[in-house]
C-alpha cells in the first residue's frame, strides 16, 4: 500500500497522542461492561459524568478548582521524568509545602500586607516541597536508592509528620473536632479569578504547565535533562551533570506540588487541616502519565480527570451508584494508560518508518517542483 508524503506527515502529528487517546476510548469500553454488570445503564451514567464534569457554569467551575492543583501535582511527576525519574510523591510535598505556607503568617508581624505575606507563602510552600523532592533525587544519585519506591514511602513519611504537627505542635486551640493550624488572617487570603469562583491557583497552575513546556522543549537546560533521561551513559560520556540535572529536576517538580499545597491553605481551606489531604498527588500521577509527561498536555489532562472526580455526587444522586464509581473509571484509565506504554516500542517504530516515508517522499516533490 503506498502512503503519500503529506497524509504520512498528519499521521506523524497525530501518533504522539496516540496511546491516550486509544487508552481513554478503551477505558470507556471497560468501564461500560463495568455499569453494565452493575446493573446501571452506562450511556447515561456517561452522560451524567459529562453533565457533571462540564454541562453547567457550576460544573465548569468546580472542574477547574480541581484541575489547578493537579496541574501542579502533574509537574511533580513530569519534570522529573525528563531525567528518567519516576516520582510518585508528590502528595507528601503538597502536604508539607500547605503545612509550611500556613506557618507563615504565624511568623509575620501581625498586620503584614498582602504583597508580602502571599508571596512569603508561595515561597515557603515551594520550598518544602521542593526539598522534599530534591532528598528523593539524592538518594537516587548518591546511594542508587529506587526513586519510585523511596518517593513514594517519603510521601508517607510526609504524611504522618503533617497529622502529627497539624494534630499535636502546631494545632489551634480552637479547632475542636477538625484538627487544624490557625487560620490564615482574611487579609492575606488569595481569592478568586474575575467573574468565577475558581482561585487563582488555577491560572498559577497553566502558568506553570507552559513554563515547563517552555523549559524542557525550548531551553538549553530542558534538552540537556531530555538527553540524560534518554541515555544517561551518552550523557555522561558529553560531558553533562546528570546528577545536578536530576536534582534541579525534582527539585522543581517537588515546588510545583508544594506551590499546590500552598494554594490549597491560602485559597481554599484557610488552614492546614486533614481536608488538604484529598489525594491530589495521586491523581496528579495519572495526569501525568496521560499526558505522556508533556507539561503542555498536563492542561488538558488535568481538566479531564479534574471533571470526572468532581461528577461522582451526580451517579451518586441520579443512578444511586457509589461516590467511588469514578475511582474505578480512574483505575481503568490508568491500567489503560501503562498497558498502551508498554507498546511505545512498536509506536516508535511505526513512526520510523513514517519518517522514511516523508523523507523518502520529498526529493520526489523537489523534482516535481522544479520541473
Amino acid at each position: 500500500m503506498r502512503v503519500n508524503a503529506s497524509s504520512a506527515a498528519m499521521m506523524l502529528g497525530v501518533l504522539p497522542a496516540l496511546p491516550t487517546v486509544a487508552a481513554v476510548a478503551g477505558t470507556l469500553l471497560l468501564f461500560s461492561l463495568f455499569l453494565f454488570l452493575q446493573g446501571a445503564p452506562a450511556i447515561e451514567a456517561l452522560q451524567l459524568i459529562f453533565q457533571g464534569a462540564f454541562g453547567t457554569p457550576f460544573a465548569w467551575q468546580s472542574t477547574l478548582t480541581r484541575a489547578a492543583p493537579l496541574m501542579l501535582t502533574a509537574l511533580c511527576v513530569a519534570l522529573p521524568a525528563q531525567v528518567g525519574l519516576i516520582v510518585i510523591g508528590g502528595e507528601g510535598a503538597l502536604a508539607l509545602g500547605g503545612l509550611a505556607a500556613a506557618m507563615v503568617p504565624q511568623c509575620l508581624p501581625q498586620g503584614t500586607a498582602w504583597c508580602i505575606a502571599a508571596p512569603a507563602m508561595a515561597l515557603a510552600g515551594m520550598l518544602a516541597g521542593g526539598l522534599w523532592i530534591c532528598a528523593v533525587g539524592m538518594l537516587r544519585q548518591w546511594r542508587g536508592v529506587n526513586e519510585t519506591i523511596s518517593s513514594l514511602l517519603m510521601s508517607y513519611i510526609a504524611i504522618a509528620l503533617f497529622k502529627h504537627l497539624v494534630e499535636g505542635p502546631l494545632r489551634d486551640p480552637a479547632s475542636l473536632n477538625k484538627p487544624s493550624t490557625p487560620p490564615v488572617p482574611d487579609a492575606i487570603m488569595i481569592g478568586t479569578l474575575p467573574g468565577l469562583d475558581v482561585h487563582w491557583g488555577l491560572l498559577f497552575g497553566v502558568l506553570a504547565c507552559v513554563a515547563g513546556w517552555v523549559l524542557v522543549r525550548r531551553s538549553t537546560l530542558g534538552f540537556a535533562m531530555r538527553v540524560t533521561g534518554g541515555n544517561p551513559r551518552a550523557a555522561r560520556l558529553v560531558g553533562l551533570p546528570v546528577g545536578r540535572l536530576a536534582l534541579v529536576a525534582c527539585l522543581l517538580g517537588g515546588a510545583a506540588a508544594g506551590l499546590a499545597g500552598m494554594f490549597e491553605v491560602a485559597a481554599v481551606q484557610g488552614s492546614a487541616n486533614a481536608a488538604l489531604l484529598a489525594g491530589y498527588g495521586y491523581s496528579g500521577i495519572l495526569v501525568a502519565f496521560a499526558a505522556r509527561q508533556n507539561p503542555l498536555a498536563i492542561i488538558a489532562c488535568a481538566l479531564m480527570i479534574g471533571g470526572i472526580e468532581t461528577s461522582g455526587s451526580l451517579l451518586q444522586r441520579r443512578l444511586e451508584l457509589p461516590d467511588a464509581t469514578t475511582l474505578v473509571l480512574q483505575g481503568l484509565l490508568f491500567a489503560n494508560l501503562l498497558a498502551w506504554e508498554a507498546l511505545g516500542g512498536r509506536i516508535s517504530a511505526w513512526r520510523v518508518r513514517l519518517q522514511g516515508i516523508v523523507f523518502a517522499g520529498k526529493p520526489a516533490q523537489l523534482e516535481a517542483r522544479h520541473v
